[in-house]
């Protein structure tokens, strides 16, 4: 099945390293300096507008200033139409991304794929000057999500059986799911699904969730990973068709990122499962801590902060 296109009228990202990092001033056999010592040793990250990223942001940030590198914080900045031009233009070197999503931005005629394929193909999508590291085993998936009563009281399992509530729907979610393949023309073509959407721009947040809980939507767009589904006993409805791809978490990054860089973030690639994932944001709920507490909790854990 071809994906259809969210960005027809213009919208255009496991085999893990445990690698040890080295020193960034350090010179290849030629005895030229390394990317990132002709650049000061300075990379900057950047985050989505949305908490969960932003925290894996923050880990990869304190990971590279493990090794030494001055990094530069430029974190909430939006969505993907607002950041990926600073990705391209090498402002930004390193952000925590998800893999079909990403490849869904570049390539949205793609063809449905494992976590691998995926990966693969988000590769062969992105522009020159950016690459795709090690995807983690992690994912943080767009799930279609109704409350437990409205899914025992319509019998609702996937994400079909929707087309067949006799009721008008709606569904909560930010207003870039108007365009995305998986959104609102995705669901309709691909399932029959009927929405409107009921625009919430916090990224499946409190304020998503609270629409949802409050009766003023009957769907939600809430990431997988968001432990407010099982506080909640919220149900995700089985996406039958792999209308959303694998979400992988995977870090990208720049040509100034160099190969001791690379191994650092690989470092965080390997041990970042789901089980941690869901770790990391059910601390931070249940904390309030900033994302640089979370982070740093998270990573003397993995004992990898000195």
């Amino acid at each position: 099945m071809k994906r259809m296109s969210a960005a027809a009228a213009g919208l255009t990202v496991l085999a893990l390293s445990a690698c040890g990092g080295g020193d960034p001033l350090e010179t290849d056999d030629d005895g030229a300096e390394d990317t990132a010592a002709e650049n000061g040793g300075a990379l900057t990250v950047g985050s989505q507008q949305y908490y969960s990223n932003t925290v894996l942001a923050e880990i990869y940030a304190q990971v590279l200033e493990q090794e030494g590198y001055e990094i530069q914080r430029e974190y909430e900045i939006g969505q993907r139409e607002v950041y990926i031009p600073e990705l391209e233009s090498g402002a930004i070197d390193v952000f925590p991304e998800y893999t079909g999503n990403l490849l869904d931005y570049f390539d949205p005629e793609n063809e449905p794929g494992d976590a691998e394929e995926v990966h693969a193909a988000l590769g062969e999508a992105l522009p020159e000057g950016l690459e795709a590291l090690d995807y983690a085993e992690a994912t943080d998936q767009d799930s279609y999500v109704v409350t437990e009563e409205f899914a025992q009281e319509h019998d609702l399992q996937t994400v079909g059986d929707l087309a067949e509530v006799e009721q008008d729907l709606r569904i909560a979610a930010n207003s870039e799911f108007e365009t995305r393949p998986y959104g609102i023309e995705g669901l309709a073509e691909t399932y029959g699904v009927e929405l409107e959407l009921v625009p919430v721009e916090d990224s499946g947040g409190p304020l998503t969730l609270g629409a949802l809980l409050d009766g003023e939507v009957e769907v939600a767009n809430i990431y997988s990973a968001d432990p407010a589904i099982e506080d909640n006993d919220l149900v995700i409805l089985e996406d039958t068709e792999s209308l959303v791809l694998p979400q992988n978490v995977v870090p990208i990054v720049s040509d100034n990122v160099d190969e001791a860089a690379r191994e650092a973030l690989l470092q965080v690639q390997a041990v970042l499962d789901q089980q941690q994932l869901l770790d990391i944001n059910s601390h931070s709920q249940t904390t309030q801590d900033s994302p640089g507490d979370v982070a740093q909790w998270w990573l003397e854990e993995q004992g990898m902060l000195d």
